[in-house]
């Protein structure tokens, strides 16, 4: 199995944020969270340590909430990225196979990338393997500099480049795959006679070639895939790329997105074909939506929603932690959360599920069995079960379980008091 070691340490100064860089969310996913998925996607890999440093404690409470098997290594002082991956030395000490470092700035990058990295280190019986990437202009990157056999030479920062290598338009993407066993010992042998007294992670690659041992560099295909994260613009800019490829992906799927520049779906979202979505639409976190549904426009759903075929989520309605199964319609301004929600269910215009209590913190499940109606502007308090059949009249305010094919009606009768605004 690879192993992955993720260089997650720095402050991020140019976020402008009290929270770490790495810790800044897209679709509401961190973008550490973002690389420990993309590694753990390929099916190939076992453990990942990330190396901490600002506000470690923070960025290791998360990775410990959410991934059993990613751990937390300090660095401190911070003394650059070959110091950083040095960290991880004593958790791999007896390890004899891959290692993928990658920084975790990199939300775009993909398993499947990461998974023909591995297979072309493989394939090409390395010992060393940067991925590289084709740019056009590719000022203020770190070129790539190939022996005549095609195997990798050195990495030359652009402030060290000749004219002629300066002319090189592949550069280091920064992402390297290591046969742990015999690259370990460059790391001892880093000197940080530079500059900035920082120890470089590209000078394992001239310690490589001294060592005689197999340097290569893979050549990226999608130059999207490396793109970092240093700015709040960079940030907003790799939600867009993010958001333009999976509506691509969904579109090809025959997916009917009427607009896709105003409509946002996470990359965690599954759709089926034949549903529309319609303008202004936000679709985040996890989701699972059936064939022939609509939504929008103005919808909003917010994570761990299952919509089955057949079902209609309408303007302005928000749906959160919610099954709703086919043929059900809500289609109007309204609030549906932590609710199971039948078939051939109707949710009048106005309303919601009070699932959360303010006082205890809680939040409490509705359940509306099949085939029933709910008035508009009605309120569910959850806990709180309607079953089959069963209508709730118009402003209803449900407290407790109501029978199936029962009619519950909780306002006040109509007075006509006639000719009282003369009076």
């Amino acid at each position: 199995m690879v192993k992955s070691i993720i260089l997650a340490a720095g402050k991020g100064t140019r976020m402008k944020s009290e929270t770490p860089k790495v810790l800044h969310t897209i679709f509401d996913k961190t973008l550490v969270g973002y690389i420990i998925d993309a590694v753990n996607d390929t099916g190939i890999a076992d453990e990942n340590i990330v190396i901490v440093g600002h506000q470690a404690e923070r960025v290791e409470e998360y990775i410990n909430q959410n991934y059993s098997n990613a751990k937390c290594v300090q660095q401190s002082p911070q003394l650059g990225t070959g110091h950083a991956a040095s960290m991880a030395l004593p958790c791999l000490k007896d390890f004899d196979g891959e290692v993928i470092i990658l920084n975790g700035d990199i939300p775009l990058i993909t398993s499947e990338t990461l998974k023909d990295f591995v297979e072309f280190h493989r394939a090409n019986k390395s010992d060393l393997t940067v991925l590289s990437a084709l740019f056009d202009n590719p000022a203020t990157y770190g070129r790539i500099i190939r022996n005549a056999d095609g195997s990798l030479n050195s990495i030359v920062e652009e402030k060290d480049a000749t004219a002629e290598q300066k002319a090189v338009k592949e550069i280091n993407a920064g992402i390297y795959c290591l046969n742990w066993s015999k690259i370990k010992s460059a790391f001892g042998a880093l000197k940080s006679s530079n500059a900035q007294g920082e120890y470089y992670l590209t000078d394992i690659v001239k310690w490589g070639n001294e060592q005689k041992l197999s340097v290569n560099a893979f050549i990226l295909k999608n130059n999207e895939e490396i793109f970092g994260i240093n700015s709040k613009s960079n940030l907003a800019e790799a939600a867009r790329l993010m958001n333009d490829r999976t509506i691509k992906k969904h579109l090809d799927n025959g997916v009917m997105i009427i607009d896709p520049l105003t409509t946002w779906i996470s990359p965690e979202t599954e759709i089926e074909a034949d549903t529309v979505i319609y303008p202004s639409c936000y679709i985040n976190g996890k989701n699972k939506i059936g064939r022939n549904c609509k939504i929008g426009p103005f919808a909003h759903l917010r994570g761990d929603v299952i919509l089955e075929d057949n079902v209609k989520i309408g303007n302005f309605v928000e749906v959160k932690k919610t099954t709703i199964k086919s043929h059900t319609n809500a289609c109007h301004l309204t609030y549906l959360g932590d609710s199971e929600i039948g078939s051939n269910v109707n949710i009048g215009a106005g309303t919601i599920t009070a699932n959360y209590n303010p006082l205890t913190k809680v939040k409490s499940k509705t359940i509306i069995k099949d085939n029933v109606k709910i008035g508009s502007n009605s309120v569910l308090v959850a806990p709180v079960t309607i079953e089959e059949g069963a209508n709730v009249g118009a402003v209803g305010v449900i407290t407790k379980n109501i029978p199936a094919w029962a009619l519950a009606i909780t306002r006040a009768p109509l007075r006509v008091l006639e000719n009282w605004v003369k009076k």
